[in-house]
């Protein structure tokens, strides 16, 4: 079935290359046309074009597939070309002519539209707290091991002093920037297309403001053509959203990578966290970090795929829109998953302590050395030569005594403002 079947037959190949598999990504979408559909049913009957009876029996067949969709037993099967012409038939085989009115002042660029604005919104705010429940995590590691020393690096060489505390509290504030942007996103979201029917609007004297509250949406597009524009727009924007906390992930799980490694050996998880291989009995791999890395830096390539889909298409509703679906959802469903698994798997750290009297971070105090010459009365350009000199004719000593004294400060502060930072 289709919904702009008029009886006339198309070519099996091209029907199967133009639906491709959208049966299989729309069961993401069927609860959230469900919910626009009761919404839409609402509104025709508050502008007289359905009867109170009809409506209930609308809204009565429209909680069954729910149900059915909530319970796992919804399928879409192969004689239907997508969610929508489903549903319709569900409703039309249960309710006969009343099921046949639902599709009355909407079309089926806008149904897809507001399920997917619907889906993005829940699924944005589930992201969100997941990202949050992740981010308290390491808030937690922060305070738990503010006093493990940690050797900083720059360009992979040792440089100064930090600690744990500052490595897991570092990637949680970064976590507050990619949830502004998340919230910036979910704004973009929350806004009602349902109405715009093809683009153009309906002749129907329809209440968008009706359906914009039924359905909890902060505003709507008010522009039918503008809410038809947002496909595209809305993908890019997420695609851009999504990358940024992987980003964030993809950078994090680097380090735990380089650190467990046998040359830095800074921390270790239980053995049941690590893999093996088949021929070197010895090895310990990462290998949920890596994965972590690699699916992270996928999602970051997204954005580039949701660009060169929609970049210079024209106003008005191209079918190149199908394909922004398969992979926006499979981001999100990806990123929850990874969310889930590294917020399980960095509870399980093991924090090793670091001989920082190892020849290997010996050039670790020498800013703090400077320092020190420079609270004694030198100037900051003459301690530094001092030092520097000592470097270079081999004769630097580390006085350790006063070692890493800021980071506790330092410390104590940034947890305790990171964690009132993070954005509702």
């Amino acid at each position: 079935m289709k919904l702009w079947d008029k009886g006339i037959s198309i070519d099996k190949k091209i029907e199967q290359f133009t639906v491709g598999n959208d049966r299989e990504i729309d069961i993401h979408i069927a609860k959230y046309d469900v919910i626009a559909s009761k919404a839409h049913a609402k509104m025709l009957h508050k502008i007289g074009i359905l009867t109170t009876i009809e409506l209930e029996q609308l809204l009565g067949g429209l909680q069954v597939l729910e149900n059915e969709i909530e319970d796992g037993e919804f399928v879409i099967d192969a004689q239907f070309e997508d969610v929508h012409s489903k549903i319709e038939y569900e409703l039309t085989t249960t309710l006969g002519d009343v099921g046949k009115k639902i599709h009355t002042a909407r079309s089926r660029n806008d149904q897809v539209l507001v399920a997917l604005h619907l889906y993005y919104k829940e699924n944005l705010a589930v992201v969100k707290e997941k990202t949050k429940v992740f981010f308290d995590t390491l808030l937690d590691l922060a305070e738990t091991h503010k006093d493990n020393v940690l050797p900083g690096y720059t360009h992979l060489q040792v440089a100064m002093p930090s600690s744990f505390g500052l490595w897991f509290s570092a990637y949680a504030e970064l976590m507050i920037d990619d949830v502004y942007l998340l919230n910036a996103a979910i704004k973009t979201v929350d806004q009602n297309p349902l109405g715009s029917a093809a683009g153009y609007g309906s002749s129907f004297p329809i209440d968008r403001e009706f359906t914009t509250k039924e359905m909890g949406f902060e505003t709507l597009k008010y522009n039918v053509v503008a809410a038809q524009m947002a496909r595209g727009k809305n993908e890019r924007t997420i695609a851009a959203v999504l990358g940024g906390l992987c980003n964030t992930m993809s950078r994090f799980a680097m380090d735990i990578c380089l650190y467990m490694s046998q040359n830095f050996g800074f921390v270790s998880f239980p053995d049941e966290l690590t893999t093996g291989s088949s021929i070197m009995p010895h090895k310990k791999n990462p290998d949920v970090f890596e994965l972590i890395r690699g699916k992270c830096n996928k999602i970051q390539a997204l954005q580039s795929e949701m660009i060169l889909i929609t970049n210079n298409l024209p106003s008005g509703y191209h079918r190149d829109f199908q394909l922004l679906k398969e992979n926006i959802i499979s981001a999100f469903e990806e990123v929850k998953d990874i969310l889930d698994i590294f917020n399980y798997s960095i509870q399980q750290i093991i924090v090793k302590d670091i001989d920082i009297h190892s020849d290997l971070y010996k050039y670790l105090f020498t800013v703090d050395n400077i320092n020190t010459l420079v609270v004694e009365g030198q100037t900051f350009r003459e301690a530094y030569q001092k030092i520097g000199g000592q470097v270079q004719d081999g004769t630097y000593v580390p006085d350790t005594s006063k070692k890493h004294t800021h980071i506790g400060s330092i410390h104590n502060l940034c947890v305790h403002k990171i964690r009132a930072k993070f954005p509702l």
